[in-house]
Order: structure tokens, then C-alpha cells, then sequence
């Protein structure tokens, strides 16, 4: 049987990088889409693709040598995002579209351009990376909340469009998870204005398990999603990993 193969978006994040790792080590092949540069040390077995995913025509232009490299896909990781961290009524009507942009319509395009791919795998998996903020949000942060609260719905659209093909789209919610965009994210003021590690240690406070979770972990849980093995009976499904953050009632 062929090496089993994987798309992975945002690959030189946070998250991306642990998953392009993870995969690698488990014997997949690995594209790797990013606007950065990833680094000498992306597999050699693999394609690293340096480019945006937030333009059209880099999308088809990203599957074109996609499709140059390998006749069929096992999974497609939607994992690039951007977030913009202000009021609303601060938000611009570029920065709005900018977020939709890169963190849904990328998705609706990546897997019409990637449904070929899997079709010819006879069948195969989507995760799509959503956040909490999908489901539970707080302040100043509404553009990127909606972008993961439509990834949600659209992968349950997936999912029953692509049970026919044997492909299966289920999304992960990530909590709080230590990454350069989540200490970014961090000058909103919603957990205190200390230093960079005090603003960590009382974001790990706020989660019943008491820490930030790291990328290694969350790419544990795409890998779970992207397996048939593991996850063969789950399709439009919502998966949370937040160190039980939304658990909580926030009144307790």
C-alpha cells in the first residue's frame, strides 16, 4: 500500500508545525502550505508550499503542484488562520474580510480543490481547526469567533455532501493552547496586563486542568481525526480540546 499523504495549511505555526511533525513521524507524507517560511528541517519526503491561502488564485495554484506530487490525498488539514484582536465597531470592513478570508472561504476552497484528490483515494478525511471561540467567545475578538463559528456549520455541510465519496470532515476546537498567535492574542487585557508569563499563568487558571495546553497535544487530536482507524465512525462532528476551559460555568 502507498505512503498515506496529508495536506496540512498553516504549516510553519504553532499547531501546523507540531502537526507537519507528528504526521511525519507516524510515516505520512506531508504538504505543507504557509505564508512563512517553514524552515530547513520540513521533511524531506514531503512538499513545503510557500504561499497564501487567502487568495484564490494561490489556492489553485497550491493544488496544481499538490497534484504534481502525489495522484491522491488521505487527509486534508484546514489549519491557517488569522486573528484580529479589537472592538468590532474598531474593525474595519478589509480586516473583516481579511479574517473570512483566510480563515473560511480558504476552507470552502481548499476542499472543493482538494475533493478530487481524496475521491481518488477511494475516500478520506478533512479536519477542519476551529477554536472555542466558535462556541464560547470573549471580548474584542468577534471577526475571528464568527470565522470559527462558520467553519462549524460548513463542516457539517462537508460531512453529509462527502459521505457518498467515503470522506469524513469533522472540526477541532482548541482552547487555550501556547502559540505565537495566542500570546499575541494575549494584549487584550482579558487576563490581566502582567508580563507575558503572568498572562499565561492566569489564562492556565481559568481551565479546570489548570495549564495552556501546547501544540503537540492538539496535533494529537487532528491525527485522531485524520486516521480512519481511530476516528472511522465520526463525520461532522465538533471535537473540543481545551483542557475542559468551556466546562466551567463562568459564574462559578
Amino acid at each position: 500500500m502507498k505512503d498515506k499523504t496529508v495536506l496540512i495549511t498553516g504549516a510553519a505555526g504553532g499547531i501546523g508545525r507540531a502537526t507537519v511533525n507528528l504526521f511525519s513521524e507516524k510515516g505520512w507524507r506531508v504538504i505543507g502550505v504557509d505564508r512563512a517560511e517553514f524552515g530547513k528541517d520540513f521533511p524531506r519526503d514531503g512538499l513545503f508550499i510557500q504561499s497564501d491561502i487567502a487568495l484564490p488564485e494561490d489556492m489553485h495554484a497550491i493544488f496544481e503542484r499538490a497534484h504534481a506530487f502525489t495522484d491522491s490525498l488521505d487527509a486534508l488539514v484546514n489549519n491557517a488562520a488569522i486573528q484580529v484582536a479589537k472592538p468590532l465597531i474598531e474593525t474595519t470592513v478589509d480586516e473583516w474580510d481579511a479574517v473570512m478570508a483566510s480563515n473560511l472561504r480558504s476552507v470552502f476552497l481548499g476542499v472543493k480543490l482538494a475533493h478530487p484528490l481524496l475521491k481518488a483515494r477511494g475516500g478520506g478525511a478533512v479536519v477542519n481547526v476551529s477554536s472555542v471561540h466558535a462556541i464560547q467567545t470573549s471580548v474584542n475578538i468577534a471577526a475571528y469567533a464568527a470565522s470559527k463559528g462558520g467553519m462549524l456549520a460548513l463542516t457539517r455541510a462537508m460531512a453529509i455532501e462527502f459521505a457518498p465519496d467515503n470522506i469524513r470532515v469533522n472540526a477541532i476546537l482548541p482552547g487555550a493552547v501556547d502559540t505565537p498567535m495566542l500570546r499575541a492574542g494575549l494584549g487584550r487585557g482579558h487576563v490581566g496586563h502582567g508580563d507575558m508569563q503572568e498572562r499565561l499563568d492566569n489564562l492556565a487558571r481559568k481551565t479546570v486542568s489548570g495549564k495552556v495546553g501546547t501544540p503537540e497535544e492538539i496535533a494529537h487530536a487532528i491525527y485522531f481525526l485524520a486516521d480512519n482507524e481511530q476516528s472511522s465512525f465520526m463525520t461532522g462532528q465538533a471535537l473540543v480540546v481545551d483542557g475542559g476551559a468551556t466546562a466551567r460555568l463562568s459564574t462559578e
